[in-house]
């Protein structure tokens, strides 16, 4: 699963995304529910570490994985490999 974020570093906000991009983990056709609440829930979280005005990257990209895995190991019972991309703008 590939997220992909842009971000306004200057501002210390999200400029596009979260997409998310998956292969071979849920059908996205069917799983839209399911894409649509990480979607969020990932937004939420990343606004809240852009808040700290932090420019690590290991930081935001380590955000992405924490929140994102328990939800859908909550929601599907499996633990895909988490890509985080983030786009400085």
């Amino acid at each position: 699963m590939i997220v992909v974020v842009s971000i306004n570093m200057k501002e210390f906000k999200i400029a596009a995304g979260p997409d998310i991009i998956s292969r071979g983990f849920v059908y996205m056709r069917e799983s839209g529910d399911l894409i649509s609440e990480a979607q969020v829930l990932i937004s939420k979280h990343l606004e809240k570490v852009l808040e700290r005005k932090t420019n690590q990257w290991s930081e935001i990209k380590n955000e992405i994985t924490e929140t994102l895995a328990p939800f859908l190991y909550e929601r599907t019972k499996r633990r895909p490999m988490i890509l985080p991309i983030i786009m400085e703008i």
